[in-house]
């Protein structure tokens, strides 16, 4: 074979270049003959592994359940469950799809707690990492059937070519299909140890226990070691840098009991009567990313559910998204003793910690870069994905976290909360520092400070959106956060109020004059409201999901849409913002440096 391989490059050059070309290519085998042997070589291992070869790059398969084929034999009428493991023992990043080899009867899934095996257009992994994918083969045949798997690997910045007559291995219905970037790593909270660990495939999430998928970046000096480590490997907050949480693909519908006010369902999670100032749950089904649902959002309980819709804001642009990564608390900077813990300015790059200062006073257009930058080429965080995409938060992205954290799967349904508890607790700390909790909701006291840091169960963790420590922080209180929310009638973009309190953007103020600054991104990093009435600002018609008309004054949080006199959305409200302040709450600002202007930060899965 490798002589033939050999003959076929000779030829090749030889219509080329004559005698001279083919002297250097014989010459050449002569020296390197052994290397080019090794580059095409096919290793065979023990049983229950194989090396799948693409050129020089090789894929290692191993599971006890296959034989040194990758096969097995599935019975009729059997579903069976078995372990896969894919490593990458190659010297580069391969990006490698993942393909099974059956009849139409036979079909094979993942489950919600293993990772994702990728999809026909395939997926980075970088060196020595490894990845465990927990899969269930059924058999609804009457014949026994065999089922052989494989993988094509190649160079991450090259397109994969899908095997034709192979299939993907599909989502078990229901199940969370979670898309990170092979340089995020899954973590868990450990408890008796106050740290957070590397996760295996096994454990890392559970919704329904209110246990969001959680994943960190580390920093550049660490990176090979924790990717190479073994799951149960703690990882200090020193080398953690960003810390994000998962949002998965999710339909949703807003139930009323008395066919008039839709506060939510009265039911398991919520005992009383839901009010405005108390509401109730909003029904959360997870959904593939194939599916979009365009019902009203809206029910009547005793009917039964219906209106079934999903959040636009698991569109971005003209792409449908698997979920959002968030930022787990408020945006701080790579220099956060600096004034403002970072101010007005993109040279300092984002961080994403608890228990340091958010960063404060930075115009919108650069809180924009700042976010664009995260995910550009070079970045320190390591992300090397196509398939995620880094920038400032939007109102219907917050929305996404809001409408989960209301339903049986966030806080609302999180049983060791009751009553007025169910509500986030506010952070009232006047220092803006982040992860902090009062212990209780948002209210008028005036005693500000830390009470509480974020890893402090119940008092502390109460702050989050599923009151644990696998939820959202300062989304009540803290400093208001900046969303790309803007006031644009008839297309027409405002930058700010006047010529000293702007955005930094070209665009109209409030005058109706035109302040000339920094270009606006595409169109799909923010949300335009073309009125101040949140039934007519999303293109003449209600905002739907977009955390305004539909929740508007929920846990009697403050409700103002965007004007031309302030044309730009914030949410959360501050420390000191009372019993205004909370996760439904939105309000307008400039656009320009506030003390109390915080943003933050998500990341788009496709």
């Amino acid at each position: 074979m490798i002589g033939r391989i050999k003959y076929q490059w000779k030829k090749r050059i030889i219509k080329r270049t004559g005698y001279i070309g083919l002297m250097g290519i014989v010459s050449f085998f002569l020296v390197v003959g052994g290397f080019s042997y090794a580059m095409f070589a096919v290793k065979s291992e023990s049983k229950g592994s194989l090396n799948i070869v693409t050129g020089n790059l090789a894929m290692n398969i191993k599971s006890e359940q296959l034989d040194n084929q990758n096969r097995i034999t599935i019975e009729a009428g059997e579903s069976k469950e078995i372990i896969v493991t894919l490593k990458n023992e190659n010297d580069r990043d391969v990006k490698f799809n993942f393909w099974y080899e059956g009849m139409n009867e036979v079909e094979v899934t993942y489950d919600s707690e293993s990772d994702v095996p990728p999809t026909e257009e395939g997926e980075v992994i970088r060196v020595v990492e490894e990845r465990t994918y927990r899969l269930v083969i059924t058999n609804t045949s009457s014949s026994n059937q065999l089922v052989t798997f494989g993988s094509n690997g190649g160079l991450f910045d090259k397109k994969l070519v899908f095997p034709e007559g192979k299939r993907t291995i599909t989502k078990e219905a229901g199940a969370i299909r979670v898309v990170k970037d092979s340089n995020m790593i899954a973590v868990v909270y450990n408890e008796t140890k106050n740290t957070w660990e590397k996760a295996n495939a096994t454990n890392w999430y559970d919704y329904e226990l209110g246990k969001w998928a959680n994943a960190v970046t580390v920093t550049t000096a660490t990176r090979s070691k924790y990717q190479s480590a073994a799951s149960g490997t703690a990882i200090p907050m020193s080398d953690i840098e960003t810390m994000w949480v998962y949002i998965p693909r999710y339909s949703y519908t807003i139930g009323s009991e008395d066919g008039t006010n839709y506060y939510g369902k009265q039911g398991e999670y919520l005992t009383s009567k839901p009010t405005l100032s108390l509401p109730g749950e909003i029904d959360i089904k997870f959904i593939g990313k194939e599916e979009k649902e365009t019902g009203s959002a809206q029910y009547k309980v005793g009917d039964g559910i219906s209106g079934w819709r999903t959040p636009d804001g698991f569109t971005f642009g003209n792409e449908e998204l698997s979920g959002i990564w968030v930022g787990k608390f408020e945006t701080s900077s790579s220099n956060p003793t600096a004034a403002d813990g970072g101010g007005n300015v993109t040279t300092l790059d984002a961080m994403i910690k608890p228990n340091v200062p958010s960063w404060m006073r930075i115009l919108v257009d650069n809180v924009a870069e700042v976010g664009r930058n995260v995910t550009k080429s070079g970045n320190r965080y390591g992300f090397n994905s196509n398939n995620l995409n880094s920038h400032a938060m939007k109102n219907n992205e917050w929305a996404l976290v809001a409408y989960l954290s209301q339903s049986k799967y966030g806080k609302l349904g999180n049983k060791n909360y009751s009553g007025a508890n169910k509500e986030i607790y506010q952070n009232k700390s006047d220092k803006y520092i982040t992860g902090c909790s009062y212990g209780a909701p948002s209210n008028s006291n005036t005693d500000y400070g830390c009470q509480y840091t974020y890893d402090v169960n119940i008092s502390g963790t109460g702050a989050s959106t599923t009151g644990t420590i696998y939820g959202i922080y300062d989304m009540s209180g803290g400093g208001w956060e900046y969303m790309m929310g803007n006031y644009a009638p008839g297309g027409r973009k405002y930058s700010g109020k006047n010529t000293r309190y702007h955005s930094g953007y070209t665009g109209l103020l409030e005058d109706g004059s035109v302040y000339t600054g920094k270009s606006w991104l595409e169109d799909k990093y923010y949300n335009f409201y073309i009125s101040d009435n949140s039934l007519t600002a999303c293109g003449g018609k209600a905002c739907i999901s977009h955390a305004l008309n539909e929740t508007a004054g929920w846990y009697s949080d403050t409700a103002v849409v965007v004007a031309a006199q302030a044309p730009w959305s914030v949410r959360s409200g501050t420390y000191d913002n009372a019993n205004f302040a909370g996760l439904f709450y939105f309000y307008v600002a400039y656009g320009t440096t506030y003390g109390g202007g915080a943003f933050r930060l998500v990341l788009s899965a496709s």
